[in-house]
């Protein structure tokens, strides 16, 4: 148990059972990040590809009285220059916890289960307007880079 003096918190790895809440706040995440046009994952495809026999993610969550109220899901990428590595999907704490210590936390938690796990780093994304996640980031000693483009493209 974590308490930041305003809100006593848990972080702890995240379970099936948690999925619904977990949903709930990628669609927060969406929200924020001008995209919920974009969320087309549902709790359905969460628990299969999060808990079935080829599980692709893991995650993490942060409770305060048994209520999720933040979320870090991370999986397994591999550079060919540095080895296995953690990639951080999402990291969101619900906007009303804000500011009580949470997100650094999680974020921290991650860090920590990448080294459990034997990774040698930990990568993701950060939008270019979201200056606080930005200024977050770098207190770590983060590399944000403006050199790489991010590509992709739907498989259906």
């Amino acid at each position: 148990m974590n308490d930041s003096g305003n809100v006593a918190y848990e972080i702890r790895g995240g379970t099936e059972a948690d999925l619904p809440s977990v949903f709930e706040l990628v669609k927060e995440l969406a929200l924020f990040e001008r995209a919920p046009h974009e969320v087309d994952n549902s709790v359905e495809r969460m628990k299969m590809d999060g808990f079935g026999p080829d599980a692709v993610f893991g995650f993490l969550v942060a409770t305060v009285d048994d209520t999720i109220v933040g979320i870090s899901i991370y999986y397994f990428r591999y550079s060919t220059w540095k080895g296995k590595s953690l990639y951080l999907e999402d990291l969101i704490v619900t906007e009303n916890m804000r500011g009580n210590g949470i997100g650094k936390a999680l974020f921290e938690a991650t860090v920590e289960k990448g080294k459990e796990l034997g990774c040698v780093q930990m990568n993701w994304q950060v939008l270019d307007w979201n200056t606080d996640a930005i200024e977050f980031y770098k207190l770590y000693g983060s590399t944000i880079e403006d050199e790489w483009l991010n590509a992709s493209i739907l498989l259906k």
